[in-house]
Order: C-alpha cells, then structure tokens, then sequence
C-alpha cells in the first residue's frame, strides 16, 4: 500500500495544478494558474549555455485548467523550441525576458487553440529564471 500512496503524492506533485484566486479590478474576476512542472531547461543560442525556468499559465476559466494539464506536453514542446531559438545574452536583460514572454503566451495560445479551437491561456508568467 505504501508505494502505491508514494506513487500518488508524486503523480499529484508532478501534475501540479495550481489554483489560486484573485481579484482582478474589484469586478469578482478570478485567475487560476496552472504550473508546466518539471522546469523548462534547455540550451540556447550564443555565449550563454543554457536557460532554466519555471512557467505558470493564467486563465480565467475553471473549465479551462483541465485541457490545458492535458495538453501539457504540447505546451512545454512549444516552449523548448522557442526558448532554444533564443540568443543567451539576450534572455538575460529585461527587454528580452518580457520579449520572451510576449512570444511564450503567444505560442502557448496557438497551441491550445489548433488544438481545442479556443486559446484558453490569458497570460505566462516565469516564476524562476536562470540563464547562465
């Protein structure tokens, strides 16, 4: 029984839906955050080797967090492959982390959207970052 209950808290803990409400404006409006657990690590372009970052992803819609977990694999495919085509140097000045971050959400939409026909994700957030 024990490594049944160990093999739970681990498939909970790696699925990790995070979900956490906020008010947004006063009007009642909630967000709910997925987490893309493991982190993102990947090589990039340029002097720097590699990046690494934790990634959670907004929507407004409960009915929602259940399509993105499932298409999670997708989501972190799209996220390598833009996150590789990056220039190292650049990832590490504002500019370019919230260029970065523009391209993510963009891409993560267009997932999300050829899949299931709607984009589902509102905005991405990096919760760490580390490009060395």
């Amino acid at each position: 029984m024990r490594p049944l209950m160990l093999l739970s808290l681990i498939i909970t803990l790696s699925i990790s839906i995070t979900v956490s409400a906020a008010n947004s404006s006063g009007q009642g409006n909630s967000a709910l955050y997925y987490s893309l657990s493991p982190s993102l690590i990947t090589n990039v372009m340029g002097k720097a080797n590699y990046m690494r970052c934790d990634v959670q992803l907004m929507t407004k819609d409960e009915t929602f967090l259940e399509e993105i977990q499932r298409h999670n694999p997708a989501l972190r495919h799209e996220l390598l492959l833009l996150l590789g085509d990056q220039d190292g140097q650049e990832l590490k000045a504002v500019e370019g982390k919230e260029m970065v971050r523009k391209a993510a959400l963009i891409g993560v939409q267009g997932i999300m959207k050829s899949i299931t026909g709607h984009k589902m994700i509102d905005d991405l957030y990096f919760t760490s970052y580390f490009v060395q």
